[in-house]
Parts: C-alpha cells; sequence; structure tokens
C-alpha cells in the first residue's frame, strides 16, 4: 500500500500541483534570502564606510558587535515571540522591523550611529533562523525535516551572493546610502507577501485533506518526551548537544559574513569591482552545502541509521571538510583563497543544517522557537566571542591564525554533539515508492 507521501508524489506537475508545505518554504526561504542580503550589506560597502568615516578595523569590529549583541539577545526573545504570536503574524512584525532598520542605516554620519542601526537591524533580524525552524516544525513530517531545513538554510548564502553585485552596483551608481535602502526595501515588499500568504495548517484554507495526511501520517513516529517548557528545555541534554556544537560553530559563518570583503583588501588589495566578482562565490558553494545537509541524512536513514545519528554524522563530515579554509595562509592568489573560502561555506552550511535540524527533531512543536532562539543565542555568543577577537587581533597578526582556530572549533563541536546528544528515536521509514 502506498504511503500519503508517495501518492502526493505521484500527482501532477506543475506550481499548483506542488505540495503547499514546499511552496510556503519557498516563501520562507526568499524571506531568509532578503534577511541575510540586508545584513550582508554592511559587509560589501565596509572598505567604502571604513573610509568615508575613518574607521579602523577594531572600530568596524564595534559596529559588528552592535549586531551580534542585539541579534544574540533577541535570538531567544524572538523565539519565544513567535511562540507566543504564531509564526506568520511574529514573522511579520520582525521583518518590518529588519526592513526598516536597515533602510535607516542611510542616516549614519560616523561608526558610532552606524553601530547604533547595526543594533536595531540585529534586534529585529533575530527571528529568521527561529521562524524557519517553527515553519518547518508545522509543516513537515520528520523525515522531511532535513530537507526542508536545507532549503530554506540555502537562502542565508543566496542572500550573502547577492549582495556584493548588487550593493556594488547601488554603490557605483547611486552612492552607498543608496544600497541600504534598495535591500531594506526588498526585505518590507516581501514582509506584507508573508502576511498574505502563511497560515498554519490548522488554518491554511488551500491545504487539501490529502497533504494534511501526509503531513501528519509519520508524526507519531518522531522524538517522544519532548520538552514543553523553557526551563525543561534548559534542563534538556539534547538542548546543551545542539547549543554548544553552534556555540563553537558560529564564528566561522560570521567571519565570512563580515569579514571576507575586508581580508580580501587587506591581503590581496582588491578594489570594490573585484569584490564584486568574488565574494559571491563562497556562498553559492554554501548553497551545496545546504542542499547536502538535506540529501545526506535521508540517504544514511534509507541504510538504517537513525534520524539522530543522520544528523550527527552529516555534521561531523561537514566539521571535517572545515580544514580547508584553515589553510588559507598558504593560498597562493586571491583565486586560491576564494576556492578555501567556498570550501568552507560548503562545510559551515553543511554541518549548520544539520544543527538547526535537530531543533525541530527534538523539542515539542509548542517550543521549537523557543528552542531554535536559545540555541540560537548560544550560537551568537560564540560568533561575538570571535569578532572581538578579530578586532583585536586582525590587524596585528593577520587573518591566517584565525581562519586556522575556525577549523578546530568546528572539530571539537562535532565531538560535544557525538558525546552530548545520545538520544535514539525510532528511524523513519522511507518510503522506496515515488
Amino acid at each position: 500500500m502506498n504511503s500519503p507521501l508517495a501518492i502526493e508524489a505521484a500527482r501532477p506537475r506543475g506550481w499548483r500541483s506542488i505540495p503547499l508545505r514546499w511552496r510556503l518554504i519557498g516563501l520562507v526561504t526568499l524571506g531568509t534570502i532578503l534577511n541575510y542580503l540586508a545584513r550582508s550589506t554592511l559587509s560589501v560597502a565596509a572598505p567604502q564606510l571604513k573610509s568615508e568615516f575613518g574607521m579602523t578595523t577594531a572600530d568596524y569590529a564595534w559596529v559588528v558587535l552592535a549586531f551580534q549583541g542585539s541579534y544574540t539577545v533577541m535570538q531567544t526573545v524572538a523565539g519565544g515571540v513567535l511562540d507566543l504570536l504564531g509564526t506568520r503574524l511574529g514573522f511579520f512584525l520582525f521583518a518590518v522591523g529588519w526592513a526598516l532598520a536597515n533602510m535607516a542605516h542611510a542616516l549614519a554620519t560616523g561608526w558610532p550611529s552606524l553601530a547604533a542601526f547595526r543594533a536595531l537591524l540585529g534586534a529585529t533580524e533575530a527571528a529568521a533562523i527561529p521562524a524557519g525552524a517553527k515553519a518547518v516544525s508545522e509543516w513537515f513530517p520528520p523525515r522531511e525535516r532535513s530537507l526542508a531545513t536545507s532549503v530554506f538554510q540555502m537562502g542565508t548564502s543566496v542572500g550573502n551572493m547577492i549582495a556584493p553585485p548588487l550593493v556594488a552596483f547601488c554603490i557605483l551608481a547611486w552612492n552607498w546610502q543608496a544600497a541600504f535602502i534598495v535591500t531594506g526595501g526588498l526585505s518590507l515588499v516581501w514582509a506584507f507577501l508573508w502576511f498574505w500568504a502563511y497560515r498554519s495548517p490548522a488554518d491554511h484554507p488551500s491545504l487539501s485533506e490529502a497533504e494534511r495526511v501526509a503531513i501528519t501520517a509519520a508524526r507519531d513516529e518522531d522524538v517522544t518526551a519532548k520538552p514543553t517548557t523553557r526551563r525543561d528545555l534548559l534542563k534538556s541534554r539534547a538542548f546543551w548537544g545542539i547549543a554548544i556544537p553552534r556555540f563553537l560553530a558560529e564564528p566561522a559563518w560570521q567571519t565570512f559574513n563580515f569579514f571576507i570583503p575586508l581580508y580580501l583588501v587587506a591581503v590581496w588589495q582588491l578594489d570594490l569591482k573585484s569584490i564584486a566578482l568574488w565574494a559571491w562565490m563562497p556562498f553559492l558553494a554554501a548553497d551545496f552545502g545546504s542542499l547536502a545537509a538535506g540529501v545526506l541524512p535521508n540517504w544514511l536513514m534509507r541504510r538504517g541509521i537513525s534520524l539522530v545519528a543522520s544528523r550527527k554524522i552529516t555534521m561531523s563530515v561537514g566539521a571535517l571538510c572545515m580544514i580547508g579554509p584553515a589553510c588559507i595562509g598558504l593560498a597562493g592568489s586571491p583565486a586560491i583563497a576564494i576556492l578555501l573560502f567556498c570550501v568552507g561555506g560548503f562545510a559551515h552550511q553543511m554541518l549548520s543544517g544539520a544543527l538547526i535540524t535537530l531543533c525541530a527533531d527534538m523539542f515539542d512543536s509548542r517550543t521549537v522557537g523557543t528552542a531554535s532562539g536559545m540555541a540560537g543565542t548560544s550560537a551568537w555568543v560564540g560568533g561575538m566571542l570571535f569578532t572581538l577577537l578579530i578586532g583585536q587581533s586582525a590587524d596585528a597578526f593577520g587573518y591566517d591564525p584565525l581562519f586556522a582556530a575556525l577549523a578546530v572549533l568546528d572539530l571539537i563541536a562535532a565531538a560535544v554533539l557525538w558525546s552530548l546528544l545520545r538520544s535514539r528515536p525510532r528511524t523513519p521509514p522511507i518510503s522506496q515508492e515515488g
């Protein structure tokens, strides 16, 4: 007898025949793209703003830290707000906030005011990943969550990939202020599209009965005895098994987000046009890493590996690949350096996708937003501390030892994940049909 998912897969192709849950995760992905496009605008404009505002690398690091600090605090708050208000309204309010905060960057007159606007942006952008995780938990059965998470997580790298050419175009065609207005304006349009289109499965008028069955059919195969309150989360070994690895792994992605353009200028003396040509490539590679984070766990589960073990193996493979960017100090040209950054982008998104999916796997849907936000806070504390280290040491000692340290942190994160996360839920049976 065919499973509901297999029956669904056999339906005719076409936009209307695409299951509603996949159309909605596409909308989440678009929002994630615009979220990361907005936050990446500064990193592309940074060389010009450093010159215009007379900023040192240490000053720029404080600007980045203003974003990271508010983002870190608000990850936990945003997760709770999403669980309280619901994914639709909560994500809409945060999206309007980050759009307006990003556009306000055009009013900056120096690095202190720039830092203030970055703090506002960080506070409002913090909802993106918890909202994506919550949408996945609402709309997808366990066997599809890794791929669904990978799809929306691809938006993080696509946003970073679009930023260099788009922001460079805005600066060269108009001015740096236009870059922030354009990227913020796109997010504002998306916010209203989201509010119009998204509903939970219980309320969505376009959800067919066949798809409702497909979404709920495997829920009883999910991990049992999930924490349901914030206190339960903090007592949960599973939470710390996710939060600590995210603390150790996040510095790599934030370093790639905020410092690749500055590295290319400082080490290889590239100009804005060259940065636009090169700096998007690691984020294209990161898309393939996100895809691998969705495909590899399913491949492993088909071969008898449990759900949680498949996530841990995927994370570990990504951590091993981080050895590539650790060797950037050996690069003899900017092309080789970019190639190694590409390996790093692939590796990080692969391991990050596994860690983010684990929140949807391990926690009750009523607390997924909170759990993801709290784990995100842990991650961003790690990112903040590493950014502070870069600001204090990059000008004096260069970037090479910092890139090597990122690989070491990721390998330790993999070891912690295997040590702390020992839950063994039943393996979801994956149909070979369809």
